[in-house]
């Protein structure tokens, strides 16, 4: 696909009008940040009043948060509702795994050297135990069906034939216990399966159900509270006289689910500043999400009304693009509160700057590895701030996508990770530190380069 401002046919790559208008797009950055900030007394520098914090800093400013502060009563959930959650007490086996000793095959279950005759019924998984075999003694049985008394082996199905009189015959050589899973032979009653910190994967709560698992003791999954803020967003419909659709709505609570939290609630709370307050200090919720308002303008009631409760503010502003004026700020000892943008690119870069340290942490989940691959092209850097561009994965390169404003959201609808520029850019091919998007699928071929 073309590029804007690139000719059809021309490499991306080639073209020296996307690091043009990349370089407007910061510098338009840079003035919509500037508006709407309360000078600086006189005399006093611009450093002095910048209070952003380093992008690096602020994420492990919000995990710490969580660490600190928080100390969370785990929960028994049912294996049913356990998926994403982490163990809080160490799985045990409440049985020996098998429980009994069972076939492992279609066959026939023999007693003694062959050949042998074959008893008229058959031996089927989940019935009672079945009688005794005497030598030269067979009987037909089922895959985890249990194994008779003095069963000397399973002959496969495939390996047996029977003659005229119904005597059946082994077509190879048997080994004794062949195919039978003996008692006990993935573990011991009381054996440790799972250690406390393990993740509930599918496979995980097959284990659990096979070891006879009706719950689990797990970190309960973090409690979000969503505020939508703003006058100007409809609901449905187009966009009309000068109102805009609400994108962070339908966005934040499917993606704060993808981040292993419980949305309880999503309250559309406008311009209303005492209906803002009025949300935050009556949410009962672990993390209280604002969209909008984090700026100095005059709709802007995040920050005073954060100031009016005596909420400690951990950060208020971060060093990064998009999302700059996001915050994050300490309601009570176990409540927190993440503002974010109203842009809705900016949004997600609060999102996982701050909200995701912070749930991660809350919710008991190890921070992922970070990992690096080279960039396709070279991109634009901010001078101080780190930049998150929307990218997608081809073999082993990361492609960036030129949909990336801070009110875009075609780019990262398409993104497989966010590419963490550092200040001044990153050049073609140069290693660049990647952060996953939750549902990221490689190999989607979408791309808007």
């Amino acid at each position: 696909m073309t590029a804007p401002g690139t000719r059809a046919g021309a490499p991306a790559e080639d073209s020296d009008d996307l690091d043009v208008e990349e370089a407007l797009a910061l510098v338009r950055e840079a003035k919509d940040d500037r508006a709407g900030q309360v000078p600086a007394p006189a005399g006093q520098a611009h450093g002095e009043r910048h209070r952003a914090t380093p992008w690096a800093q602020a994420r492990e400013t919000a995990a710490r948060a969580a660490r600190a502060r928080l100390r969370r009563t785990p929960v028994s959930v049912p294996l049913g509702d356990a998926l994403g959650l982490v163990l809080a007490a160490p799985l045990d086996a409440l049985t020996d795994l098998p429980s009994f000793d069972t076939s492992a095959m279609d066959g026939w279950a023999v007693a003694g050297p062959g050949p042998w005759d074959v008893r008229d019924e058959g031996v089927l998984a989940g019935h009672a135990q079945p009688e005794p075999l005497t030598d030269g003694e067979a009987v037909r049985i089922a895959t985890g069906a249990r194994i008779p008394s003095d069963t000397t082996a399973v002959l496969r199905s495939e390996h047996g034939r029977t003659d005229a009189q119904g005597r059946l015959h082994a077509t190879r050589e048997i080994v004794h216990g062949q195919d039978i899973r003996p008692r006990g032979q993935e573990c011991r009653s009381g054996d440790q399966l799972l250690p406390v910190g393990t993740r509930v994967t599918p496979a995980v709560l097959g284990l659990a159900a096979a070891a006879g698992y009706d719950t689990v003791t797990a970190v309960p999954r973090p409690r979000v509270e969503v505020l939508v803020l703003g006058d100007e967003l409809l609901t449905e419909g187009r966009p009309r006289d000068g109102l805009i659709r609400d994108a962070l709505g339908p966005m934040l609570p499917p993606w704060l689910r993808a981040l292993g939290a419980e949305v309880v609630a999503v309250h559309r709370i406008g311009d209303d500043a005492k209906a803002l307050r009025r949300a935050v200090t009556g949410s009962t919720a672990d993390l209280v999400v604002t969209t909008g308002g984090t700026a100095g303008g005059p709709v802007d009631h995040v920050h005073p009304i954060l100031e009016g409760i005596g909420a400690e503010l951990l950060v208020d502003g971060v060093k990064v693009r998009p999302g700059h004026p996001m915050l994050l700020a300490r309601i009570k000892d176990d409540q927190h509160l993440v503002g974010l943008p109203g842009n809705p690119l900016a949004a997600v870069s609060g999102l996982l700057t701050l909200a995701e340290p912070l749930l991660r942490t809350l919710a008991a989940h190890p921070a992922p590895e970070p990992y690096t691959l080279p960039l396709s092209e070279a991109v634009q850097g901010h001078p101080y701030d780190t930049r998150l561009i929307p990218v997608v994965l081809r073999g082993d390169r990361a492609v960036p996508l030129h949909y990336n404003g801070p009110a875009m959201l075609r780019g990262i609808a398409a993104a497989d990770a966010l590419a963490v520029v550092p200040p001044g850019g990153a050049r073609q091919g140069e290693e660049t530190e990647l952060l996953d998007l939750p549902w990221a699928t490689a190999g989607i071929e979408v791309c808007f380069t």
